[in-house]
């Protein structure tokens, strides 16, 4: 084969290879909404650690997503068990069968990450909730890269499965 297609193929596989990232700030940016659009596109799972979770596109998204036989899961913190906005957006998801855990250790569930299909991980500072979205200064980053989102998928099971420091959540 002549250097210039290995040259062309070599670089065509490190393009497909190559992470990216997006960055959404809110309020400009309402990524919120991104990230509910990128829930609607899930195939096969979605797993969800948040501080807090209150904005209903993104509950609204998240239960379609569990009707369409995606792996839906959650984790976030009991801190906001008393907050109506929380426990009405987690009730709605446990109604659709969406399975959540809370954290029982004395520190924060602080994380605010989502996994997509392992091929999509998301971070940043930004709960997912309407002030998040529309009022506070805040952070969306959409990152495609399958090492760095492996690595958040374990991070995610392996808190699932910690049964010392997360419980089931059950609408009491």
């Amino acid at each position: 084969m002549p250097a210039v297609w290995l040259c062309l193929v070599a670089l065509t596989a490190a393009r497909a290879s190559a992470a990216s990232v997006e960055v959404y700030y809110a309020p400009e940016d309402l990524p919120g909404d991104r990230l509910a659009a990128l829930y609607d596109q899930a195939t096969r799972s979605i797993y969800v650690a948040v501080y807090r979770l209150t904005y209903p596109p993104i509950v609204k998204a998240l239960v379609a997503a569990k009707k369409r036989g995606v792996d839906v899961r959650v984790l976030t913190d009991r801190e906001g068990l008393d907050d109506p906005k929380v426990a009405s957006a987690l009730t709605t998801l446990h109604l659709a069968g969406v399975p959540i855990r809370i954290n029982r250790h004395d520190a924060l569930m602080h994380l605010k990450q989502a996994v997509i299909d392992d091929e999509v991980n998301t971070s940043g500072s930004m709960n997912q909730t309407g002030s998040a979205n529309r009022y506070n200064d805040e952070r969306l980053d959409v990152i495609r890269d399958r090492v760095t989102t492996g690595k958040a998928r374990e991070k995610f099971l392996a808190l699932w499965k910690d049964e010392e420091r997360f419980r089931d959540w059950k609408k009491e």
